[in-house]
């Protein structure tokens, strides 16, 4: 049996019998735990009574979180001509077309937005099952696939959050580290709730939010309760 380090005994014994709490308990119990020597981020995950195989239950979306994620998003663009220029001086990292588009397909991944211009996505679509599988790949829905690529690219780097169900129907993302105080973390959490929320497909049916938890990058998850999640 692997030994269990006295951090990680700690904090198991801490979260022991803790559930359904307040957003600002479960957030004041999850920071009380931190112990990693790096600067740890937040995470949410949210269990919706969806399946995600049928095309009127997929949940997807973007929000923007109002106090940032704390994270240096890197930005890819695929664009050309003066749109090219328009996401350098915004502040993407990488930008490029057919040689961005050869960078992908050997391997070499170092972005974490994917941002095209519309007359791109022939090229990009070749992409796919590449990008797809990582959640990276550009859409309109949510804004990546845009002509206004100064505002994509500015969005990605302010605190916007793309979410999209998984097959077992949960939602994940970070909404912030470790070091952000008590109340940050709270409006970051239930601003992304009530995105998932007015998310809502036509298809869903019964309960649509069934768990939400959230937990720090090394650390135990401790459940909500899911009225405190949302917006007061």
């Amino acid at each position: 049996m692997a030994k269990v380090s006295k951090n990680k005994a700690a904090a198991r014994a801490a979260f022991e019998g803790q559930s359904n709490l307040s957003v600002e308990a479960a957030v004041a119990l999850v920071k009380a735990n931190v112990k990693a020597k790096f600067d740890e981020t937040v995470e949410i995950a949210m269990n919706l009574g969806v399946d995600p195989r049928h095309a009127d239950q997929m949940v997807r979306g973007v929000v923007t979180l109002p106090n940032g994620t704390g994270k240096h998003v890197r930005v890819a663009v695929f664009a050309r001509g003066p749109k090219a220029d328009e996401a350098k001086a915004a502040g993407a990292e990488i930008v490029g077309a057919e040689d961005l588009l050869e960078t992908i397909q050997s391997g070499k991944i170092e972005f974490d937005r994917c941002i095209a211009t519309p007359d791109m996505m022939p090229l990009v679509g070749r992409l796919g099952k590449i990008l797809g599988p990582r959640n990276l790949m550009p859409n309109p829905k949510v804004g990546t696939v845009t002509m206004d690529v100064k505002a994509a690219v500015e969005a990605a780097k302010g605190g916007e959050v793309q979410f999209k169900a998984e097959k077992a129907g949960v939602v994940h993302a970070g909404v912030g580290k470790a070091s952000f105080d008590e109340a940050k973390l709270v409006e970051n959490i239930r601003a992304f709730v009530d995105a998932v929320t007015r998310a809502k497909p036509s298809g869903a049916k019964g309960t649509y939010v069934k768990k939400v938890s959230i937990s720090s990058t090394m650390g135990p998850g401790v459940s909500l309760d899911v009225s405190s999640a949302a917006s007061q």
